[in-house]
């Protein structure tokens, strides 16, 4: 027995001593805990909303600060007519616009009714439906102070929703552009890095090092097959999203092409980078999925929005490729914007494409070269 307990000792020791495992063991389960505890939550918080208020009236006034004094939501900006609807909602800083009727007060008093209009962006379909909820209620107990003051409940504000770019809130608005964000970076990055990482493990890289190529060139062999059948992959999850789901690219299919092959160079120079520093597949594989696929479906906006986030979680994800791919990807397909409105997610790409690059074949020169 003392040689068991000996035994087990020596264990806990070569567990204590090796910090990876001591990462997998304790710091996993403290990041998903803190990442789900936070980030999964149907809770709306600092919605950008904007308004439209065509009457300037003492109600309409009572009634948007309501709005922005309920926690739930902040102010984006006051609209001077409705061309300017369209243009604030595919900046996607702006949740929903509220458009007060003209005389609003006067058709409340008068007539004890005054139409409000709610016109959100469908393309996040979760998140309308949230926004538009919330704002429904907080109209409804405007409406309950209105009949006590009043002192009778005949004087109430009628809502009315409208949807932009997603009329019926169809699922697969959301799910298809962030499903494509998902599926390129997590078989760019984890085939890149493992095809790498195995020609190290199996000892076969260093054939390839005394062979005339340069370091570069080893790298670039390598992911080339992976960029042409990544390319080949957005086009057919486009075509699919187009017969099966009803779901056309609004905005310039070269465009979007070209964006995606720029998230394309940027997840296989990750891939790349990632293999520099795992010594075997496994390694590679854990740090391709762990690292890529929680963040990119909890961070990124794909399900969650970012801003109903704590801060600090803001901040982190703009660490994160997806999160700009998905705003260019939405803008693009589903709002039919050109690069005027993704130009800054555009630029962001390619500064971490060029890091990630640089990083790449300076490691891959020091340890293998």
């Amino acid at each position: 027995m003392k040689r068991f307990f000996g035994f087990v000792k020596k264990e806990f020791l070569h567990i204590f001593r090796d910090l990876k495992t001591l990462i997998i063991l304790f710091g996993i389960p403290t990041a998903e805990i803190l990442l789900f505890g936070f980030v999964v939550s149907t809770d709306i918080r600092n919605a950008g909303v904007a308004f439209l208020d065509q009457s300037k009236d003492e109600i309409s006034a009572r009634l948007t600060d309501k709005i922005c004094s309920s926690g739930f939501f902040r102010k984006t900006g006051d609209l001077l007519n409705y061309n300017e609807i369209d243009r604030l909602l595919k900046r996607g800083k702006t949740k929903a616009v509220v458009v007060f009727e003209k005389d609003f007060g006067q058709h409340l008093i008068s007539e004890g009714k005054a139409r409000i209009i709610i016109i959100a962006d469908g393309s996040e379909p979760n998140t309308s439906t949230l926004v538009t909820n919330y704002l429904m209620a907080i109209i409804m107990d405007f409406n309950g102070g209105l009949a006590g003051a009043a002192g009778k409940a005949g004087m109430i504000v009628q809502p009315e929703v409208r949807m932009y770019y997603n009329q019926s809130l169809q699922g697969h608005f959301m799910f298809v552009p962030g499903v494509i964000t998902l599926i390129l970076i997590l078989i760019c990055a984890l085939m890149t890095s493992v095809t790498i990482t195995r020609e190290k493990e199996f000892g076969s890289m260093e054939v390839l090092l005394v062979s005339p190529l340069k370091p570069s060139q080893i790298i670039l062999g390598k992911v080339m097959p992976y960029f042409l059948l990544s390319i080949i992959n957005v086009v057919m999850i486009l075509i699919l999203s187009w017969l099966v789901f009803d779901l056309p690219v609004k905005g310039s299919l070269v465009l979007l092409l070209a964006e995606s092959m720029l998230y394309i160079l940027m997840s296989l120079s990750l891939g790349i980078l990632i293999s520099t520093v795992s010594s075997t597949m496994q390694q590679a594989i854990f740090i391709s999925l762990v690292g890529m696929m929680l963040p990119t479906i909890l961070l990124s906006g794909f399900i969650f929005p970012i801003e109903n986030m704590p801060e600090i979680y803001n901040w982190i994800s703009m660490i994160f490729p997806p999160r700009y791919f998905i705003v260019i990807i939405k803008n693009i397909m589903i709002k039919g914007t050109g690069i005027m409105y993704v130009w800054k997610e555009t630029l962001v790409l390619v500064a971490m494409t060029t890091v990630f690059i640089g990083l790449s074949i300076r490691n891959f020169k020091i340890r293998l070269g």
